[in-house]
């Protein structure tokens, strides 16, 4: 049986979403519905994707019985307030990254999937693919030894689009773009926490972070670094440093499609879209859609690829590093 998806915003990583789950097979996934806040983007949304029901509203996708998981893709500072709706109404739910803005938030909305007995997982959606599979499976084999360092990079210039600079709208590199760097050092390092976090950054007069360099000291003589920046474009890539050898994910290391391993490159492409894209490479949200699916038919309320705890790690790091930098949120305070 299908699992049938309900689409939350009819914005550009909802639309990306929705191409790369019809790169699936129709047996295993169909989306049935859509939301958004104004009933005719909902409405052109649908008849793009050829989707049957269009609601003007989330309570109203909420509360249709035919949907077995919500997809989460309004921007992260209503991310506690639709989570929370569709945990309530008993409904499984993946959202986009990042989970919430805090950590505060981010607990309230595991708790909420606890109380309710769904399945709840962040769109971390670089970690189900392809590449990061192989990485992971190199890891554990110690292919390249022990693991010394870690870096990313992520940069690409955002100052022009009103999101990625307005306070309200949550924006900010390091939540923009500093979440896919981090994330990728977490998992290398298996969600183990950093014995401390230096970091320095410039912000901008709107008080959001426009470029962030970060260092992380672990256990053991480990070290990652990561810079992000929304005002100019890096080499978005990343590397793993061992005892015995290297690992390099090319550009772009945020949604990769190539993996170099003691210099031998090896391709991993990801599906062609049946229509234009938004972001690149998104078709490989796919493989998180499947990680859903495969947990929901086991009657899993989380995966093992995305735990809980490495959501709540997420958002730890990122509220001490905003601290550091200067960065403070009106959910800060509430």
């Amino acid at each position: 049986m299908a699992t049938r998806w309900g689409i939350c915003s009819a914005g550009k990583i909802s639309h990306d979403f929705t191409v790369a789950l019809k790169t699936l097979p129709a047996e295993d996934h169909q989306v049935v519905a859509v939301a958004a806040r104004k009933l005719e983007d909902a409405e052109e949304f649908s008849r793009k994707h050829n989707i049957s029901k269009a609601y003007g509203g989330y309570e109203e996708l909420a509360r249709d019985p035919d949907i077995d998981v919500v997809y989460v893709g309004v921007i992260h500072p209503y991310h506690l307030k639709a989570c929370k709706l569709f945990t309530n109404a008993k409904k499984n739910v993946l959202c986009e990254k990042p989970l919430a803005m805090n950590a505060k938030e981010v607990k309230e909305i595991l708790d909420s999937a606890k109380k309710n007995d769904v399945f709840l997982m962040e769109a971390v959606w670089t970690r189900f693919f392809p590449v990061s599979v192989e990485i992971r499976r190199l890891l554990t084999q110690e292919y390249i030894g022990e693991v010394k360092m870690v870096r990313a990079d992520f940069g690409v210039p955002l100052l022009h689009v009103p999101r990625s600079v307005q306070k309200e709208l949550g924006g900010g590199a390091l939540l923009d773009l500093g979440i896919y760097c981090l994330q990728f050092i977490n998992m290398v390092y298996n969600g183990d926490k950093p014995q401390s976090i230096q970091a320095s950054g410039v912000c901008l007069e709107t008080g959001v972070d426009e470029t962030v360099a970060v260092n992380l000291k672990y256990s053991e003589n480990r070290l990652a670094t990561f810079t992000c920046s929304a005002g100019v474009q890096l080499h978005n890539d990343a590397i793993i440093g061992g005892t015995k050898g290297t690992i390099q994910i090319p550009s772009p290391m945020w949604c990769p499609t190539s993996l170099v391993v003691n210099g031998k490159e090896t391709q991993y492409p990801v599906p062609e879209p049946y229509l234009p894209l938004n972001f690149t490479n998104s078709t490989g949200m796919r493989y998180e859609a499947e990680e859903v699916r495969q947990c929901l038919l086991k009657g899993l309320k989380e995966s093992k690829v995305m735990p809980h705890a490495d959501s709540l790690l997420l958002a730890e790091m990122e509220d001490e590093i905003r601290q550091q930098i200067g960065v403070v949120y009106s959910q800060d305070s509430q």
